[in-house]
């Protein structure tokens, strides 16, 4: 990923000496494991513990030679060493270091995405309580519906952050796994004890039923889970921006001293934020099915898979994690403009409450259709000619209704009377 979309902790989770620091202290645990099994010497084990960690301007050098990356760094750690070093990959293949290393490189990023999510959840949850009675226009199809409130789709969003950080726990737990098991997974050279071992002190479980790899199924749920943590991200943002849009006005983005909009005219305050989280979250799908297509690979494992993860896996991760952090600050900061909410409710012309009337006329006795057609003559008729729906209805010989009973229909807070249970469930929602 460039370096503007990458934030420093997970740049260091998924840089170049720490992969090589955890391929090292998977091949220490390897000789250590040996070393209690009677099998390799005891100062072995400590003198690869002790042995600096491989060098990766050394090792691209290497590699150079060996045109394989794990042998290359297999050369320089047991060239490092005074004695052992023939104990170093003993009964290994590369795929028992790099899935292993990777499940705990995994691991360790899918944990800083939780705690990213668990950070945005906060703030979505803390706004939603701070505007559960903030009425504003409910759309659909982008056209006027009903009142609703700004906590309440706040609320929305809160709730599908939960969905999203369970959704990552299961995929971290699915994919932080190891595999010790040799060639093709028949510990035919390395008994599973050794693999037991390692993946244990590692943090990590271990697959139970490996091939020569641990299998993409795994990566492919992380990165569907990081690819829908990415779609939440994406309808905020889409939310966002509509509402941000000049003629509707109702919240937006905070805009810096000093910032500027646009460099031609300068009156601009555009959504940059909630744009530049859209695009991401177009890269995130991709990843993910680039996922998918690794699953399926030859036999007990082919290298198809291989180039495509060392991109996607990384720049998976490190998108959505500047995509959470950005949107964070985002909801944090953001601006809602209840007047102009409000003027923009009055604005509908009594529209918003036309269900309103056709229930209370239900409930007075009429046919469902014949209230509706009433109901509905009339709304048209404040759409086309601009006149308050209200007034249209109040003067109509067929609306039943008396004039307290109509004019209680357009209440906003009519609209919001029951929805104090939304907010009993956000009050309880915690992150597993």
């Amino acid at each position: 990923m460039i370096p503007r979309y990458t934030l420093p902790e997970m740049a260091a989770i998924w840089s170049e000496p720490h992969k090589l620091a955890v391929w090292k202290e998977v091949e220490t645990l390897v000789v250590e494991a040996w070393a209690n099994l009677g099998v390799a010497p005891l100062v072995a084990a400590a003198t690869l513990r002790a042995a600096p960690d491989v060098d990766p301007d050394a090792w691209k050098a290497r590699e150079k030679i060996t045109n394989h990356d794990v042998a290359a760094f297999v050369d320089l750690l047991a060239g490092s060493v005074a004695y052992g070093g023939e104990w170093v990959h003993y009964g290994l293949t590369s795929s028992d270091v790099l899935d292993t290393a990777q499940g705990v490189i995994l691991r360790d990023a899918a944990d800083l995405l939780l705690t990213r999510v668990a950070d945005l959840f906060a703030v979505v949850k803390r706004r939603a309580f701070d505007h559960r009675g903030t009425v504003m226009i409910g759309r659909t199809h982008g056209i006027w519906a009903e009142p609703t409130s700004f906590g309440l789709k706040l609320a929305t969003w809160a709730f599908e952050l939960a969905r999203d950080h369970e959704r990552l726990r299961n995929a971290r737990d699915a994919v932080a796994v190891g595999k010790i098991s040799g060639a093709v997974g028949t510990y035919a050279h390395t008994p599973p004890a050794v693999e037991e071992f390692v993946c244990e002190r590692l943090g990590i479980g271990i697959e139970p039923a490996s091939s020569q790899i641990t299998h993409r199924d795994r990566h492919a749920e992380f990165l569907n889970a990081v690819a829908l943590t990415g779609a939440s991200l994406e309808r905020f943002a889409t939310e966002i921006r509509h509402l941000q849009r000049s003629e509707v006005g109702e919240v937006r983005e905070s805009f810096g001293k000093g910032q500027k909009g646009s460099s031609a005219m300068p009156h601009k305050r555009n959504p940059i934020a909630s744009e530049n989280v859209t695009g991401l979250a177009r890269l995130l799908r991709g990843y993910a099915a680039t996922g998918m297509e690794n699953v399926a690979l030859w036999h007990e494992r082919d290298i198809s898979h291989s180039s495509a993860e060392r991109v996607a896996l990384p720049d998976a991760s490190i998108a959505l994690d500047f995509a959470l952090v950005r949107m964070t600050k985002l909801i944090d900061q953001l601006v809602v403009d209840h007047e102009r909410m409000a003027a923009n409710l009055v604005s509908t012309r009594g529209l918003v409450y036309s269900q309103a009337v056709l229930l209370a006329l239900v409930e007075e006795g009429m046919a469902r259709d014949d209230a509706y057609r009433i109901v509905q003559r009339n709304a048209m008729a404040a759409w086309d000619d601009g006149e308050q729906l209200h007034d249209l209805l109040a003067a109509d010989e067929t609306v039943t209704l008396e004039a307290d009973a109509l004019a209680d229909c357009f209440s906003a807070e009519r609209f919001l009377r029951n929805s104090d249970v939304v907010f009993d469930r956000l009050n309880g929602c915690t992150l597993g």
